[in-house]
């Protein structure tokens, strides 16, 4: 576990169109100040080191950056990871993340029009700005920094020649040397939004299949969503991405959060009417026992035969911001989730979604749920003794 650091809270040098912390931005008064000595002592008191993020953490003064940096390399003994959209990140910069091995995520969907989303005020700012974003991978690279992309697949990425050229972009950064992204099925906040960025189920299944077929022919670049499925599947469940992971919108484990001012939060995705709410003391796991029990026609799961590995999926994306229902992209992860299925059937697997005992698996998971308890698959796997790998269960 480590801490997410937004030092100036969700202050952000662009405007990303279909950013989820929009809704905080919305009602912030003023950025908060960041105070080196109260985020320390927080870090400190939880045990726990930093990594960077946002907002845009390239806003705060370098030698603050520095600071914390060096912190962590003395308190923890690592330098924390930094996500960044790079257009603020300079030779400076990378300087000193080399001295440390700090290392820095990405956060782009694209080359030029690809990433028109992540707008800068007009339509020449935003590309300056996205050419400073590709210039500061090739920093990174050139530096042995580049820890990886994030991509978010919308309308100005995932279709027809856009998608085109986001294979022909990614495929160049696998030549380079980039070790992986994060693809990100869009969450969207807002009907407005949604219309002008958001894909149909068709679309998305589509952009995505794609990615994990033109993954395959890679070098270096892993996509977390070609591995995720598959390994949830088969109840390899123990480096999965935390929106697998019934994670407790009240509490968010994947995320130990602390502002500039060293008071603690949680996971922004849930927070949709702009209150960067507290965490709460303890998870709870009544959104996945509601999710088992509800129909699917009033927003749950029920007889759902991927709820074991969906699990209604990130609650930040759940149908009308209501973090009880299931996700809005639910149909789109069913059928991506089918194709992952039927791939390990052909290749002589029997994945838990059509396993003779998967009713058995839910049953054990929904009790440990009732109590408190959130087990992984692959514990269940070990004490239910399930083979999965063989044709036969």
């Amino acid at each position: 576990m480590s801490i997410e650091l937004r030092p100036l809270g969700v202050a952000c040098n662009i405007a990303c169109q279909y950013c989820y912390q929009n809704s905080l931005r919305d009602v912030a008064a003023t950025t908060p100040k960041f105070d080196f000595d109260a985020v320390t002592s927080a870090a400190d008191a939880m045990d726990e080191p930093l990594n960077l993020f946002g907002g845009e953490p390239l806003l705060l003064p370098l030698a603050d950056i520095e600071r914390l940096i060096r912190f962590n390399c003395e308190r923890f003994g690592r330098a924390p990871l930094i996500q960044s959209n790079g257009a603020l990140l300079t030779p400076d910069h990378v300087a000193v993340f080399g001295r440390y091995g700090a290392k820095v995520g990405i956060s782009v969907d694209g080359p030029g029009a690809l990433n028109d989303a992540r707008w800068a005020g007009s339509l020449k700012r935003t590309r300056v700005s996205t050419a400073a974003t590709l210039l500061a991978i090739d920093l990174l690279l050139d530096a042995g920094l580049c820890n990886g992309i994030m991509v978010q697949i919308g309308r100005a990425n995932g279709v027809g020649e856009r998608l085109d050229e986001l294979c022909t972009w990614l495929a160049e950064l696998d030549r380079k040397g980039v070790p992986s992204a994060r693809i990100h099925v869009l969450e969207l906040d807002g009907t407005a939004a949604r219309a002008a960025h958001g894909l149909s189920v068709a679309e998305n299944v589509i952009a995505v299949t794609r990615l994990v077929e033109l993954a395959k022919g890679f070098q270096t670049l892993r996509f977390d969503i070609s591995s995720d499925r598959r390994d949830m599947l088969m109840m390899d469940d123990e480096a999965v991405a935390c929106t697998f992971r019934a994670c407790d919108p009240l509490v968010t484990e994947a995320v130990v959060g602390l502002g500039g001012d060293g008071e603690p939060h949680k996971c922004g995705l849930t927070d949709k009417e702009g209150i960067d709410f507290l965490k709460a003391d303890e998870p709870r796991h009544e959104r996945y026992l509601a999710l088992y029990h509800t129909p699917q026609a009033y927003g749950g799961c029920h007889d759902c035969r991927f709820f074991l590995v969906c699990k209604g999926q990130c609650p930040g994306s759940a149908i009308e911001g209501d973090w009880r229902n299931r996700s809005d992209n639910c149909e789109a992860w069913r059928q991506l989730f089918a194709h992952a299925e039927a791939e390990l059937v052909a290749e002589g697997s029997m994945p838990i979604s059509i396993h003779p005992r998967r009713p058995e698996v839910e049953a054990v998971l929904v009790d440990a749920w009732s109590r408190g308890e959130n087990p992984t698959l692959a514990s269940l796997r070990g004490t239910l003794g399930l083979d999965l790998a063989g044709s036969q269960p």
